[in-house]
């Protein structure tokens, strides 16, 4: 992300949903902080606001999948989770695979 950001932005009502899956807090905001976040638009969910997919891994090394969109409040940019849970198995598979096919794009050629 180019912009900086301001932090986190939640109320008791995006809060419950996230953790309803068993995800906490540390680990939502964990994905975004650990450099392992993979974002994908997610038109399908609203035509108010533009929402995101992000996939990564937690401080616990959990695979997470964030439902998320920013927020301007007062001139600052901040994430707002909308919804949160771990990713399946089949998920997972399919997650390592791509990261793995990106480390290796990215790797120089002897």
């Amino acid at each position: 992300m180019a912009e900086a950001l301001a932090g986190f932005n939640r109320d008791d009502g995006n809060r419950e949903k996230c953790l309803q899956h068993g995800v906490t807090i540390e680990e939502i905001e964990s994905v975004f902080r650990g450099g392992t976040l993979r974002r994908f638009p997610d038109p399908a969910h609203s035509t108010s606001e533009t929402r995101y997919i992000g996939i990564g891994l937690s401080a616990s090394r959990r695979h997470v999948l964030v439902a998320y969109t920013y927020r301007e409040i007062e001139k600052q940019r901040f994430i707002r989770p909308i919804s949160a849970r771990f990713m399946h198995a089949k998920e997972i598979k399919h997650y390592e695979a791509q990261s793995q096919q990106s480390s290796e794009t990215a790797s120089p050629q002897d």
